[in-house]
């Protein structure tokens, strides 16, 4: 049995170590707050864009355009979202498998543009190649990084750098549900289904339907890519919030435990104390 020395210094240890927790906890959910605020504002956008995409593809019917198409290259850009910071459970790694894990996908086939340092460091270790280093974006995410990081790809895309592009992000369900998500951006994909009063409502183009697309777009994917920051944003410190909780819960388990054999080990201690007077006044005796 450890002595009460070694007891007692570990028990403080993780007394302190509950404290940083806590605090952790409480940084957390105050973040989560805000975070969750901008994704619940950034939604009606984001559906607004989706929809409206989907309407034109639903009615203009098979076109030829450089962004319903797949382009010549094999390799696909995958813009993956993580954290810059640890210590949030799962959160990181699950999007990492996302990518690793993928059915069909192979390192050589794959770019990335990282946003958040967890995912390049992991990524990189897997012999993936870094296209893009965006770790400042993921701290305060705004509309003009997501329009940024936008034209950059299209302009990749346009050269023949890749053929495809995803985004790799986490889906904000509510505090304790956090879904990562894959989705592709080009060529544009629509599998929602157009309600029969959209169905009967007349749309014209101003101008043709192939600049429309050209103009919309790149709009839309700017909006994907920004919904996913905030959606990111919000499950990473919910996660944070989640897991700091269940570390502090622990600690408290350990402390109680440590306590029990604190008093055991002293008891232990008292005990013997009292047997050795007891046996020397025999002795004397």
């Amino acid at each position: 049995m450890a002595s009460m020395r070694d007891i007692k210094r570990r028990r403080s240890s993780i007394q302190g170590t509950q404290q940083i927790t806590k605090a952790m906890k409480l940084v957390s959910t105050v973040k989560l707050q805000r975070a969750r605020v901008g994704a619940e504002h950034a939604t009606p956008y984001f559906n607004c864009m989706y929809n409206t995409v989907g309407s034109i593809l639903s009615k203009v019917g098979n076109i030829e355009h450089r962004y319903l198409q797949s382009g010549a290259s094999t390799k696909k850009a995958v813009v993956v979202i993580t954290s810059n910071r640890g210590l949030a459970g799962g959160y990181n790694s699950n999007i990492v498998k996302l990518i690793t894990r993928h059915e069909s996908w192979k390192p050589e086939d794959v770019v990335v543009y990282a946003i958040g340092n967890k995912g390049r460091e992991a990524l990189s270790r897997g012999g993936y190649e870094i296209k893009e280093d965006l770790p400042d974006v993921i701290e305060a995410p705004t509309y003009n990084d997501a329009k940024t990081l936008t034209d950059r790809l299209l302009e990749a895309f346009a050269a023949g750098e890749f053929g495809e592009i995803y985004l790799a992000y986490t889906y904000f369900k509510n505090t304790v549900v956090h879904e990562p998500k894959l989705i592709r951006l080009l060529p544009v994909e629509y599998e929602g289904q157009e309600s029969e009063e959209d169905s009967k409502v007349i749309m014209n183009f101003e101008p043709e339907d192939v600049e429309a697309l050209e103009l919309i777009i790149p709009k839309y994917i700017s909006s994907l890519i920004y919904g996913g920051l905030m959606e990111a944003v919000a499950s990473e410190n919910g996660a944070r919030m989640q897991a700091m909780d269940n570390a502090t819960s622990n600690a408290e388990e350990m402390i109680d435990k440590l306590g029990l054999m604190y008093n055991r080990a002293r008891q232990g201690s008292i005990t013997q104390e009292l047997t050795e007077i007891i046996a020397g006044a025999e002795a004397i005796s």
